[in-house]
């Protein structure tokens, strides 16, 4: 079978809070409903506006995070995988179910901000020192020292 690509980007607003479940095996697991908007004009020029709702599956501490740190109107990105699964009702039909199995969700903004856990959520790793203070000659402080004599400085990036 041929390697294919599934990727995933969404970026929109949670239509209602994360609804967070345990495995049997105990291992975390959120429902998330994304609400993407679009617009389009039609052939009259009429502006058009529709919103999908889509289905977002998050796994382990990162569905605790969303349960903990996101609700309903919240601005999210979802990286992900597309999935198609099955399963049988109770009176023996077939149903299908396409969702998105998110590998990162990345919180855009708001939020319990007062709440010490997003503080400690969001506090940077004061351990890390700086690159300039270790090696202060590999990394100048400003770009007009790293010009050599009149010739255009080679930015990294």
């Amino acid at each position: 079978m041929a390697r294919g690509y599934n990727r995933i980007i969404l970026m929109g607003n949670l239509a209602r809070d994360p609804e967070i479940r345990y495995t049997a095996s105990k291992q975390a697991v959120a429902r998330l409903t994304v609400a993407v908007g679009r617009s389009w004009r039609d052939h009259d020029d009429n502006l058009q506006e529709r919103t999908d709702f889509i289905p977002v599956v998050v796994w382990g501490n990162q569905a605790e995070n969303c349960e903990k740190y996101l609700h309903k109107g919240r601005p999210v990105l979802v990286e992900g995988r597309l999935q198609v699964r099955s399963y049988e009702t109770k009176v023996g039909e077939r149903r299908w179910i396409t969702e998105v199995v998110a590998q990162s969700v990345i919180f855009l903004s708001g939020g319990p901000r007062d709440s010490q856990d997003y503080k400690a959520f969001t506090e940077p790793v004061s351990t890390i020192g700086s690159l300039r203070d270790e090696f202060p000659d590999e990394f100048p402080t400003d770009i007009s020292e790293m010009e050599d004599e009149g010739e255009e400085a080679d930015i990294p990036f």
